[in-house]
């Protein structure tokens, strides 16, 4: 059904390709193709315009027209597809970025069982798991914010042991994209537990926020415990909800 209402519009005459604007569309509305950012279907662009302020040649406004109304449906389908598809290019260009299991069978080489790693997958970057990961289905699953294992000494022993993990910053990277990655990964993992560990500082929060909406739209009510760090490196408050 085609509505009048706002959406993107590029013009192609100002475009050069540069991409820029492509991270900040959470849907992944905008590719490049041909040389230029397009938009590839009315259905995935929301109008709601996060990708303006982010092209140099100012080539990308919102304009109101007839178009078919947003289908979050049909984003989250497109965008789980976009990356399943990017997994598979990293995996083939960056092995670093590989989808591991790690195996940890003992801590030779002089490595104290209190000091030995219990990281048990690969990547761990938010951005970079992929929500089918087989890591992460029916797993106790640990949301970190980027800072949590520098400021907690015993991270490693007190929260990552027997979890698999994503890491990310609700401050610095993309508020939507977290939660649209989540949501997928609650959806697709059903993970049998959540640990929302972060920093007592105020943008930290924003963590269990994002972690709150993403399990509303994926219509799962697992339980969820908040652990807030204190920069002094002391545990502030454990809510289990």
């Amino acid at each position: 059904m085609k509505t009048v209402r706002k959406i993107v519009q590029i013009d192609e005459e100002r475009c050069d390709g540069c991409g820029l604007c492509i991270p900040n569309c959470a849907e992944g509305a905008l590719q490049i193709i041909d040389g230029k950012a397009r938009l590839v279907g009315d259905v995935y662009c929301d109008g709601l315009g996060a990708c303006l302020g982010h092209c140099p040649q100012d080539a990308i406004s919102i304009v109101e027209r007839e178009a078919a109304e947003f289908d979050e449906e049909a984003v989250l389908e497109h965008v789980r597809k976009l990356q399943v598809s990017e997994c598979q290019d990293l995996a083939c260009g960056c092995p670093g970025t590989a989808v591991r299991t790690l195996k940890r069978e003992n801590t030779s080489h002089g490595v104290s069982p209190d000091l030995a790693s219990e990281l048990a997958q690969w990547p761990v970057q938010l951005t970079l798991v992929p929500a089918g990961a087989p890591y992460l289905k029916g797993a106790d699953l640990l949301v970190a914010a980027d800072c949590a294992p520098f400021a907690y000494a015993n991270f490693h022993r007190d929260f990552l042991k027997d979890h698999a993990v994503v890491v990310g910053c609700p401050k610095l990277d993309d508020f939507r994209m977290y939660r649209d990655k989540l949501e997928a990964i609650f959806r697709e993992a059903r993970p049998a537990s959540i640990t929302v560990a972060h920093l007592e500082v105020p943008c930290c929060f924003a963590l269990r926020h994002l972690v709150s909406e993403a399990l509303k739209a994926a219509g799962s009510n697992v339980p969820v415990k908040e652990v807030t760090i204190g920069v002094d490196g002391t545990i502030k408050n454990t809510i289990v909800a």
